[in-house]
């Protein structure tokens, strides 16, 4: 990267492949940023340890992969608000296109191994059926749509639950924030019709 590409706009995103990788980048974006940065600030001064102990590295490890479905299953509903400003019955199609990307997204990695092949097969199995969900209500704000999710994600913190106890509200808070911040980028990027066109006509088979 030359010095003058720092100051360059992200590529317009015109393509349900360039989607794919914006809903891939920023899920896990703003699941493990969260969970790195509330462990540093929970730790203190001891934080350049903490972040270097096994026992922390093993057990954010196993945090980050169990948190990506929700980041996408967030994420995804931002993107549907986006991609496909249409209402009632009109948004099916949308919606079953989206959830067919997302869920794309998500078999891109292997098993996690903290993980493993049952627990990983029942996470795209609740996916599916949270990205199925969106389509039973009106678009929400963005703001408001971690919260069916913040709860979870606050429970897969790697510090334990005693020290977790007061910090709820701040959680939520870095959820509804970042995925506001998440919007703004891809209103930025995106071209709707020619996005819209696309994953019409590239779900996967």
């Amino acid at each position: 990267m030359g010095f003058f590409d720092i100051f360059r706009r992200a590529p317009a995103i015109r393509e349900a492949s360039a989607l794919a990788d914006f809903i891939d980048d920023n899920a896990a974006f703003l699941i493990q940023k969260g969970m790195y940065e509330y462990s540093r600030a929970r730790a203190g001064h001891y934080a350049k340890v903490l972040l270097q102990e096994p026992e922390f590295l093993a057990a954010i490890e196993t945090a980050r992969w169990q948190g990506y479905p929700l980041g996408l299953a967030m994420v995804g509903e931002m993107v549907e608000k986006v991609v496909n400003p249409v209402t009632g019955d009109e948004r099916r199609p949308g919606i079953a296109a989206l959830a067919d990307l997302v869920l794309s997204v998500f078999d891109r990695y292997p098993v996690p191994a903290p993980i493993g092949a049952p627990a990983w097969s029942n996470e795209r199995i609740e996916l599916r059926r949270r990205l199925e969900q969106i389509g039973l209500h009106p678009p929400k704000l963005v703001k408001d749509m971690p919260s069916p999710y913040t709860q979870t994600y606050f429970d897969l913190m790697p510090i334990h639950e005693k020290l977790r106890a007061p910090d709820y509200l701040a959680i939520s808070n870095y959820l509804r924030v970042s995925l506001i911040n998440i919007h703004d980028r891809l209103i930025e990027r995106l071209d709707v019709p020619a996005t819209a066109r696309s994953l019409a006509g590239d779900q996967p088979r």
